[in-house]
């Protein structure tokens, strides 16, 4: 189920944003661009090529961090706790006093970072497989971590008293690491507007909040215009702010990269200029070699790299591309649990496939230090990433990204899927080809039909396959069906299995069918499991809740899933199924051979949450394969599920 905060679908809401002001710009913004090669125009952006540093990276790594991660309680809390009602605003009530008096602005310097040593946190970074190191600049708090001159609220004047940017980028540049900033300021001027109003309710109703009071303008924005509430402001006043102090970041601090939290800013030439700012002033400080990398989340067609929120290409983009997402909340969050080693390795594996980066943010706690799982977690990370960082680094995408059954859509917010050893992921380097499995192969043997012969003999040559990180030879066996690794004895991870395989004019056979028939156990118990289900649409995926799989994205009712079995024999049996949702009166319906069940699924509270559903008794006449179906009662009504499994039990 595609499950976006409401915070996210603002984020989405800022391409949009881009695209409805095209064409605005006024002659009151002055763009003192940098002098070189480009200027503020898409057609001058053409002559942009991403530098190879960046495509060969592969893996970096962001620091997400500020003084929002000082309560403890996620992302954007310096907005939400001007909003009367929410989680946030009690929250700050309860700990740190009405936001009429104790605002925002009191929170700034709570945040000290006592425990923060950027070159030892830069190295355990370099040793887990970055290759280049982002920080934060600024987010929608409108506090800076650089020293700036044009705005007084920066970490150097308040908080740790200390320059977070520069302190980074000297830990990076000691370890070799590419450097880069985001910058999430332009979001800022509409963003913070909720700091300007007050309770309606209660004993401060009406009592206007700290924002409201002109004294701090400086940090929580003048009033907005009517109707001036879009991601991007369209006030040129706002514009021209951002266009500054973001200048003064890029010339004073000359970064690798630089990401910005939206498309291209105020979607017209200012935001325009400060690439092309960025660009020139790169080339001068580089004395005509450019490295930099622009970040921003709208298409290119190659003038910068487009990143996805959360999310991932859905096949291979020819031109380079980043997903930008986290372990955990964006701020430190009390009540989040982080995503497992797998998750992450998976992710990198398939975003390197399809030519793309991953762009991880490893949560700091507000003291800059890192909690032991994650710290552990880095440490196993780099163990995986000595032994697989060949497959990874440096390598381009075959000509298919990869196979298996798992069904991966394209776009911002859907990066939760279930992958197994059958999902395999192709990269090239040299005239090598690897091929790596999400998990090791069951059996031992690595089956790969994308690399079976074919009607020309000069296609697909195999000359030698090797196991990374095992010192063996390999046996291995090619048909019309399959390239067949046998794989040593012992299991080597968990994780992944990769392979170099070596030889010629390798050339993708588009593999069979690959739908499992699924058999019953020794007790005759059917389990169809969301890992071998059929998906019948365009947008259900397999995805990952709550340690389990399950199909998710299920927001249209004329999609289903389906599975073949095998029934040993005739007889009753029970019919159950295991399922989550939030939403009341979520009707489905099962269809086991020709007969159909009608079922309603309960409120589990979470779609992580899920519960086993008895649906009564089913009656199947003779042995043999069956379909088995799973449906929506009522397309028009259908309310969204998460469905793990159904199962099936002889009586």
């Amino acid at each position: 189920m595609n499950k976006k905060s409401a915070n996210q679908s603002v984020r989405c809401a800022c391409l949009m944003a881009s695209l409805a002001l095209s064409q605005l710009q006024s002659p009151a913004v002055e763009l003192g661009i940098v002098p070189g090669k480009f200027s503020g125009t898409m057609d001058s952006l053409t002559n942009y090529s991403c530098p190879e540093w960046f495509r060969d990276a592969k893996f970096g790594i962001w620091a997400h961090w500020g003084p929002q991660a000082v309560p403890m309680e996620g992302d954007w809390y310096a907005r939400k706790m001007y909003q009367e009602g929410s989680p946030d605003y009690k929250d700050h009530l309860a700990r740190y006093g009405h936001p009429s008096t104790n605002g925002w602005k009191d929170i700034i310097p709570l945040w000290k970072a006592e425990k923060w040593d950027p070159e030892k946190l830069m190295a355990l970074y370099k040793k887990a497989g970055a290759r280049y190191f982002v920080s934060m600049g600024t987010h929608h708090d409108n506090f800076f971590l650089w020293n700036s001159q044009l705005h007084k609220w920066n970490a150097a004047n308040y908080g740790p008293h200390r320059d977070v940017v520069a302190e980074w980028q000297k830990a990076a540049k000691k370890n070799s690491l590419h450097f880069g900033v985001s910058e999430h300021l332009g979001a800022s001027f509409t963003w913070f507007q909720d700091a300007h109003k007050a309770d309606r309710t209660g004993p401060f109703a009406g009592v206007p909040y700290d924002g409201a009071n002109s004294n701090y303008w400086d940090l929580y924005h003048f009033p907005a215009e009517p109707g001036d509430n879009q991601w991007y402001s369209k006030d040129p006043r706002w514009q021209q702010q951002w266009f500054n102090e973001i200048k003064e970041l890029v010339d004073n601090y000359h970064p690798d990269l630089l990401y910005s939290d939206g498309g291209v800013a105020f979607g017209n030439e200012v935001g325009l200029s400060q690439i092309a700012n960025f660009y020139n002033d790169n080339l001068r400080h580089n004395r005509g070699r450019l490295t930099a990398v622009y970040n921003c989340k709208q298409p290119s067609e190659g003038r910068w790299v487009q990143d996805y929120e959360r999310g991932v290409n859905g096949g291979i983009n020819p031109s380079p591309w980043q997903t930008d997402t986290s372990i955990g909340d964006w701020f430190y969050n009390r009540h989040w649990k982080y995503q497992p080693l797998s998750w992450t390795v998976h992710m990198l594996v398939d975003i390197t496939s399809k030519n793309g980066n991953l762009l991880l943010n490893v949560v700091l706690r507000p003291d800059g230090s890192l909690d032991p799982e994650v710290e552990t977690m880095l440490h196993q990370l780099a163990d995986w990433t000595a032994v697989n960082g060949e497959a990874i680094y440096g390598t381009r995408p075959w000509l298919v990204y990869g196979e298996g059954p798992t069904q991966v859509k394209g776009g911002a917010f859907k990066e939760n899927y279930a992958y197994s050893s059958k999902d395999i992921r192709f990269t090239t380097k040299g005239k090598n080809l690897y091929a790596i499995a999400l998990g090791w192969p069951s059996e031992n043997k690595f089956v790969i039909r994308s690399l079976a012969k074919t009607g020309d003999a000069g296609a697909n040559q195999i000359k030698r396959v090797e196991l990374l990180g095992y010192r063996g030879e390999l046996k291995f066996n090619q048909t019309a069906e399959a390239l067949t690794v046998e794989l040593p004895a012992e299991k080597r991870s968990d994780l992944t299995c990769s392979l170099k395989i070596a030889g010629g004019n390798f050339t993708p056979v588009t593999p069979p069918s690959t739908v499992s028939l699924i058999r019953p156990d020794a007790k005759g118990n059917l389990v169809l499991s969301a890992k071998d289900a059929e998906l019948h649409g365009s947008q259900l995926q397999l995805e990952e809740k709550g340690g389990l799989p399950d199909i998710g994205f299920w927001d249209k009712g004329d999609e289903s899933v389906s599975w073949t079995a095998q029934v040993s024999r005739a007889g009753a049996f029970k019919l159950s199924a295991t399922v989550a949702t939030v939403n009341a009166d979520a009707g489905f319906v099962i269809e086991v051979g020709g007969e159909s069940i009608s079922a309603q699924a309960p409120v589990t509270g979470s779609w992580e949450k899920f519960q086993a559903v008895d649906l009564g008794r089913i009656q199947i006449n003779k042995p043999g394969d069956l379909v088995v179906k799973v449906r929506a009662k009522d397309p028009a009504s259908w309310k969204a599920i998460n469905l793990n499994a159904v199962q099936l039990t002889p009586e």
